[in-house]
């Protein structure tokens, strides 16, 4: 897990790492951030490119978040799929992310889509639980928060950065799917092209937002039916 760094200077430098690191904490703020409806409906605003990940179309994601707890900036980032199932509506807004491709991955999420929520930066990683997308890409509200972590002066509320989505909780997996296993699967199916052999999860680790292929999607969750590997 790598520590905040400077904000990206260019695109160039969006996909070296998710500039907070695998996850952070998405925090609960009543009416979080509001913004005028041009500026909204301009971040809604989504291009073709943006779900294609090298792969087929994506429909389906990773989202990772930490469930361990870990100060930045004196902010405890810790959220885990639990802490979503508690929330009123068992919802939340997923702040937070300040790399590029990963906020193009959320401005391009659809009402109803699934995510796998993984748990990262812990002592085991991977797939807790699953959950949906209730609201499309929005103004990150902790861009202009001076007291965030994810504070970032030069976004500008009429031309805001960074976007957020909702996403409420679905369901635990039947059984945690940890990274490892994930990994074995992964370099069994790169030499037998199997359903892993390209998931981002490896491919583009640093990225706290993943896309996934409908069929990447489906053999993970058939996984919950099988023996841990």
């Amino acid at each position: 897990m790598l520590l905040l760094s400077k904000h990206d200077s260019s695109l160039l430098f969006a996909s070296i790492a998710d500039r907070k690191g695998p996850a952070g904490k998405r925090t609960k703020t009543k009416n979080p951030g509001e913004a005028s409806t041009k500026v909204e409906n301009s971040i809604l605003q989504k291009t073709s490119t943006s779900k294609n990940c090298g792969n087929n179309l994506s429909n389906y994601w990773l989202m990772k978040s930490e469930p361990e707890s870990r100060l930045e900036k004196g902010v405890d980032v810790k959220f885990s799929i639990e802490d979503l199932k508690a929330q009123p509506k068992q919802t939340a807004c997923w702040d937070g992310v300040r790399n590029y491709q990963a906020r193009n991955f959320l401005r391009a999420m659809k009402l109803e889509e699934e995510a796998f929520f993984y748990h990262s930066n812990c002592k085991e990683p991977g797939i807790a639980g699953l959950m949906k997308i209730v609201k499309e890409a929005y103004p990150d509200h902790t861009q202009f928060e001076k007291s965030s972590p994810y504070y970032d002066p030069s976004s500008k509320e009429d031309n805001p950065k960074w976007s957020m989505v909702d996403v409420q909780f679905v369901r635990m997996m039947k059984r945690f799917i940890p990274l490892a296993e994930l990994k074995t699967y992964h370099q069994a199916h790169k030499a037998t092209g199997g359903p892993l052999k390209n998931m981002a999860l490896f491919t583009r680790q640093r990225l706290s937002i993943q896309p996934l292929t409908q069929e990447e999607f489906d053999f993970v969750l058939s996984l919950e039916e099988k023996e841990p590997s």
